[in-house]
């Protein structure tokens, strides 16, 4: 790591974004691993997928060993400026969860999924029973 790091604002990482120019903010540092693109075992997707936030959650997920923290220092590029990286937003529930009018005709072909076999059973059995009162 530099001596002095360079200090980095958020929205100028969240600009390298792409296969040839792709920065990751991680545990409050910055990144460059354009390099490792196409060496990083989980593919350029993953890298590309944690880009435009603070990857520091994906990063610890994951359970990366520790050969891959100890190549970290060589894209190390600089410090994030911490106030400038967005905040998680909390998950708020949606105010009417009670009933979705999209679910109704998803519920009412799951019973129809039921009902219809057991109709088309019971008139078999009819029939069946009918056809051998008739022969007998």
């Amino acid at each position: 790591m530099a001596s002095d790091p360079k200090n980095f604002v958020f929205e100028d990482v969240i600009k390298h974004n792409k296969t040839k120019d792709c920065w990751l903010v991680i545990d409050g540092k910055v990144y460059d691993v354009t390099p490792f693109m196409e060496d990083h075992p989980g593919g350029d997707e993953v890298l590309l997928a944690a880009t435009g936030k603070d990857a520091t959650d994906d990063f610890e997920d994951v359970g990366h060993s520790d050969d891959a923290r100890g190549m970290m220092h060589k894209y190390y590029i600089g410090e994030i400026d911490r106030e400038t990286v967005p905040k998680k937003r909390a998950y708020v529930k949606p105010a009417d969860s009670n009933y979705n009018h999209d679910k109704t005709s998803e519920f009412v072909i799951k019973i129809l999924q039921f009902i219809v076999p057991l109709v088309i059973l019971g008139l078999a059995f009819v029939v069946r029973s009918y056809t051998k009162e008739k022969s007998a």
